[in-house]
C-alpha cells in the first residue's frame, strides 16, 4: 500500500472530515498530521478523542500496509495517555511497530505539537487478516 492507494481509501471517512494528512506509510513506521482547528473540545483545546482517532488511524494504516492488498486490518485495543494541551497549529503522529505477528500487530503512536512537545502516547493493537495465497 502506498500513499496513492491510501488516498483512494480515505475519501468520505472520519479521517478526511478531521483533516488528517498521511505523510508516510510502511508497516514499521507510518506518519501523519491533523490540524488542531476543528478538532477541539469546548474549551478550545485539542480534543483527546482526536488523539485517539489519529492514533488508531495511523496504526490501522500501518497494519493495512503489513497485510497488503486483499488483506484486512482493524483496531482491537487502544490505550492513550494525554500529556499536554494544544491550542493551535498541527498535531503530528508517528506509529512505530512494536511487533507485527501473524494475526496481531501492536504499534506505539506518539503525537507531538508544532514545537515537538509530546501531546499523547498511545498503544494500538490491530487484528491482521492476510489474504489467502
Amino acid at each position: 500500500m502506498d500513499l496513492t492507494d491510501l488516498a483512494a481509501l480515505m475519501t468520505g471517512g472520519l479521517d478526511e472530515r478531521m483533516g488528517m494528512e498521511v505523510l508516510e506509510v510502511s508497516p514499521e513506521r507510518t506518519r501523519g498530521r491533523m490540524p488542531v482547528a476543528g478538532n477541539t473540545q469546548p474549551f478550545g483545546l485539542w480534543h483527546g478523542g482526536a488523539s485517539c482517532v489519529m492514533a488508531e488511524s495511523l496504526a490501522s494504516i500501518a497494519a493495512a500496509s503489513a497485510v497488503g492488498r486483499g488483506g484486512q486490518a482493524f483496531g482491537v485495543d487502544l490505550n492513550a495517555t494525554h500529556h499536554a494541551p494544544v491550542r493551535s497549529g498541527w498535531v503530528t503522529g508517528e506509529a512505530r511497530a512494536i511487533r507485527i505477528g501473524g494475526t496481531l500487530g501492536t504499534w506505539e503512536v506518539v503525537l507531538t505539537d508544532d514545537a515537538g512537545e509530546r501531546v499523547c502516547t498511545a498503544r494500538v493493537t490491530c487484528a491482521l487478516k492476510r489474504p489467502k495465497p
